[in-house]
């Protein structure tokens, strides 16, 4: 045992020799250059100088790293077809492969292997390294995520070479992004239980009452387009669709904390039926649940369907903003009669006196037919929502009145990346896109890639 561990230290002793000495004279090639073009550059030009150079050196180190790391690999012979079983014969040759990472580009050998009757190629040193298929590696991609997710394909394409000195085109860009949305399901861009109970006891640490939990869901509208068959081939007219989603999070003294987010563009039942997964990832038991949305009734069917205990309450705003219509017709020539009558309304709301104003409602005689049509809707709502309308009551248990955290998700989500100016989605796509960002917020795009990666790297077999 002893003689065993003692070649190994001496392998290890010779490996760290082999770096060091090609690491020495990648400095002294790198110092030759740096002292031929150092004259007249400023500050910025010798930083982005001594950044290109530094590539170079670390990505001599990194080819060095990999070959000590491969050794296993590269010297294996005989592996086994994982299909029928047969034993495998390697190449004579070697096969090279470069490859971009964020040192610059590297060179790798490694054996190949390939079983005639399944027509599959292995490569055991690709696999155990983690090597993409691609010549851009995982740490690149990873990068271009960060950006795509946040800009458009060709911006991001842009920043990404400035800031990697790697070239990856937009159309790269949107080939990745499609690759990573279609390993975002659910389950990965969606957090763990255990994770959504951690945040939830840190929140009630210290609270007398239980924490309230917030689910709240919108629509935000996104661009869309029909898919075509080729990026040649003209497109179809453009079409709004609504992106149904629903946020979940917990509300504290001066702010809330995020817990989840989820949007796509989906019927009213791929809608219900996310949103009760995720009920399941929540400790109800722990929590105060407030339901919050505005008068649409399919939100209030699938949240109620999801969390049955859930206490609805409807959007304080859109109630408002309504109030404020009928009152901008019915009165519209007297701004002090419009005041008078939006703050008796709402304050009486504010009460729950809903039938109250119902009652009101139905024996103001209409300005104009406008103003009819408008006081008809104003009373269905109320008729609709009246069990939901008691804002008092809700402010002393300590629950929010306002939508306020779905519709800030429907921006930062939604319309930052989808609305950009002359940008219409393949629905397909779209939803990719939307699947990696709420990834993101919600702190979950590790899982996403690394099923990524396990899917891709499917293709080293």
């Amino acid at each position: 045992m002893g003689v065993v561990v003692r070649l190994e230290t001496v392998r290890q002793q010779g490996e760290v020799e082999r770096w060091r000495r090609r690491g020495y004279e990648a400095v002294d090639q790198m110092v030759e250059k740096l002292r031929d073009e150092i004259g007249g550059k400023d500050f910025e030009a010798l930083s982005a100088l001594l950044g290109r150079e530094g590539q170079k050196l670390t990505g001599t180190l990194f080819e060095e790293v990999l070959k000590s790391r491969g050794v296993k690999q590269r010297g294996q012979d005989t592996p086994i077809c994982e299909d029928c079983g047969r034993t495998l014969k390697r190449q004579k040759q070697l096969h090279t492969k470069t490859v971009e990472s964020r040192h610059g580009e590297v060179k790798i050998e490694r054996p190949y292997f390939h079983c005639k009757p399944c027509r599959r190629g292995y490569y055991p040193f690709d696999r155990a390294l983690g090597i993409a298929p691609e010549r851009k590696q995982y740490d690149l991609q990873r990068a271009a995520a960060e950006l795509f997710s946040e800009v458009p394909h060709e911006r991001a394409s842009q920043i990404f070479e400035r800031l990697t000195g790697v070239k990856l085109s937009n159309h790269g860009m949107h080939d990745l992004a499609t690759q990573m949305g279609e390993a975002a399901d659910r389950v990965r861009v969606l957090p763990s239980r255990q994770r959504v109970e951690a945040i939830i006891e840190e929140a009630g640490n210290g609270r007398v009452w239980r924490p309230v939990l917030v689910v709240a869901s919108d629509g935000a509208e996104v661009p869309t387009r029909p898919e075509v068959d080729s990026r040649a081939q003209k497109r179809g007219p453009g079409e709004w669709k609504e992106a149904k989603g629903f946020r979940i999070y917990w509300v504290g003294q001066d702010r809330i904390e995020p817990i989840l987010s989820w949007h796509q563009v989906a019927t009213e039942e791929e809608f219900g039926e996310v949103i009760r997964f995720a009920a399941t990832l929540i400790p109800v038991e722990q929590v105060r649940v407030a339901l919050v949305g505005d008068g649409a009734k399919w939100l209030w069917t699938h949240m109620k369907a999801a969390f049955p205990t859930g206490k609805e309450i409807l959007d304080y705003y859109h109630c408002s903003e309504r109030i404020h219509k009928v009152a901008q017709i019915q009165y519209s020539q007297d701004q002090n009669q419009q005041a008078l009558w939006i703050e008796s309304t709402l304050a009486r709301l504010n009460f729950g006196e809903v039938e109250s104003v119902i009652w009101g409602l139905q024996r103001m005689k209409p300005a104009s037919a406008e103003a009819e049509e408008e006081l008809r809707k104003l009373i269905g709502y109320l008729k609709n929502n009246a069990h939901r309308i008691n804002y008092r009551s809700f402010k002393r248990g300590q629950y929010p009145r306002g939508s306020g955290g779905i519709e800030s998700a429907n921006k930062f989500i939604c319309h930052v990346r989808m609305k950009r100016s002359g940008a219409w989605w393949y629905i397909i796509n779209g939803n990719k896109m939307l699947r990696l960002r709420c990834a993101f917020y919600n702190d979950t795009f590790d899982e996403v890639f690394a099923r990524y990666k396990r899917l891709n790297s499917a293709k080293n077999r």
